[in-house]
């Protein structure tokens, strides 16, 4: 059962760098938008993130601050990729640099809670 979470939670930390792998690779392209990439790797890392908030095995004790602050940047960063994805098909042009730079801070500190905390 150790070794399943060890997979859920190495899984969850590839969520993450997906959605910020994503991001580098635009902003270094100069390209200031959001992608499907994004999308996946945030929807990889709030899957992964519910299954690990469930109290498996039996006697692991949940930090629920910290699941509370992840949920938290998931959902704001789940929110800014919705509004920056129809930004772009409305418009076709890319999305403000700061909701851009948000992206990417929100990213990066999903990560941070994860592996830091």
């Amino acid at each position: 059962m150790e070794v399943l979470r060890s997979v859920v939670i190495l899984l969850h930390i590839v969520g993450f760098a997906v959605t910020f792998g994503a991001w580098v690779a635009e902003a270094a392209a100069a390209r200031l938008r959001t992608t499907r990439l994004m999308d996946y790797g945030l929807l990889l890392s709030l899957l992964t993130g519910l299954a690990l908030a469930a109290p498996w095995p039996a006697g692991i004790a949940l930090n629920y601050p910290k699941i509370g602050i992840k949920m938290a940047i998931l959902i704001v960063l789940g929110g800014l990729l919705g509004m920056g994805n129809a930004r772009q098909r409305r418009t076709g042009h890319a999305v403000p640099r700061p909701m851009f730079y948000a992206v990417g801070a929100l990213a990066f500190t999903a990560a941070a809670v994860a592996v830091v905390w």
